[in-house]
């Protein structure tokens, strides 16, 4: 039995929570707020602090619940506790089970915006809820005619995609999400589809199977994440001094 820090984004909570709850291992989850990708460098701070907090923690390794998320993960360094990432962009990926299927199916459906219980949960999505509630927020505190040109600015950037697809682990509760991914893709006028959500990346992730280097990348102390800027998506660098 290994003792491990969890640290990610609150949107995969659900998924975590359950597949860690059916590992032999321990766990000390550690959530952070939603909505650090949209802000990389304010990811990159909380990130690291986390990272440092739980170096003290003696664990036998710390794992990261992000993928790069927009350069957010790059430079987190290694304490003297060694990290584990997935291979991934985003949190998509830790859902969908690779960064071949990932890829795939953004190729495929390059228009999409993804949904699914933590997506749902975390934020307003986009739909009539978020319209209604983003619009009546400008009313208040724009006026009527300010509201309406920062609503359009809103759908105009809303227009470029065409897909709602929503991932299925069997977590949570499914049927709710997928109708509102249903009703929101009506609304705005895309596509709905359904993914069935394969689980093996995270449970091997929280499951310290970590041989597949395709998959994971290991940062040893005196390492630190960054872009690798090719397929692998990440790599490890020596920190000057490490």
């Amino acid at each position: 039995m290994s003792n491990y820090c969890y640290i990610g984004c609150h949107v995969l909570w659900r998924e975590v929570c359950h597949f860690a709850s059916l590992s032999e291992h321990r766990f000390d989850l550690r959530f952070q707020e939603w909505g650090l990708h949209c802000r990389p460098d304010d990811l990159r701070s909380t990130l690291q602090a986390a990272v440092d907090e739980a170096d003290r923690g003696g664990f036998d390794a710390i794992l990261i619940g992000y993928g790069l998320c927009s350069n957010g993960a790059a430079g987190i360094r290694a304490g003297a506790t060694r990290l584990v990432i997935v291979r991934a962009h985003d949190c998509v990926t830790h859902l969908l089970g690779s960064k071949q299927g990932y890829r795939e199916f953004f190729d495929a459906h390059p228009g999409t915006y993804w949904y699914s219980p933590g997506w749902i949960e975390d934020h307003l999505a986009p739909g009539k809820e978020r319209y209604e509630h983003t619009r009546a927020e400008y009313l208040e505190k724009y006026g009527e005619d300010n509201a309406d040109y920062l609503m359009d600015l809103e759908q105009d950037w809303f227009r470029k995609y065409s897909t709602a697809a929503y991932v299925d682990l069997g977590v949570g509760g499914a049927e709710r999400h997928k109708s509102f991914t249903r009703e929101a893709a009506s609304w705005l006028g895309w596509q709905y589809q359904e993914l069935r959500g394969e689980s093996s990346l995270l449970v091997d992730f929280l499951n310290g199977r970590w041989e597949d280097q395709d998959r994971y990348l290991i940062v040893e102390p005196g390492w630190s994440i960054q872009p690798s800027n090719d397929e692998a998506i990440l790599k490890a660098e020596k920190i000057d001094g490490g």
